[in-house]
């Protein structure tokens, strides 16, 4: 437990803004999700929900709630996927 006032305040901050940032973060999560599993079942549709998953990623990113490095590369591999079962198809 915190012990001197500026580190219950850090605590105070630090619950409000997890509870501010979860529905990004989840958001993103989901929507990756989602495409991952439209590409492994080669939906034609896959390529929609790989854009929708890129602007939540990027949505998340600008809001500072993933690193803009993670977003860009989870956004690559995303595009990697696709463009395999692309491929393979």
């Amino acid at each position: 437990m915190a012990n001197n006032p500026q580190s219950r305040k850090r605590a105070r901050q630090t619950i409000a803004r997890t509870e501010r940032n979860k529905p990004v973060r989840t958001r993103a999560a989901h929507t990756v999700r989602a495409a991952r599993a439209a590409i492994m079942s080669n939906d034609p549709g896959a390529g929609m929900l790989v854009r929708a998953a890129q602007s939540a990623l990027d949505r998340a990113a600008r809001r500072n709630v993933i690193h803009p490095n993670a977003a860009a590369r989870r956004k690559g591999r995303l595009a990697a996927q696709l463009k395999a079962h692309a491929l393979a198809a």
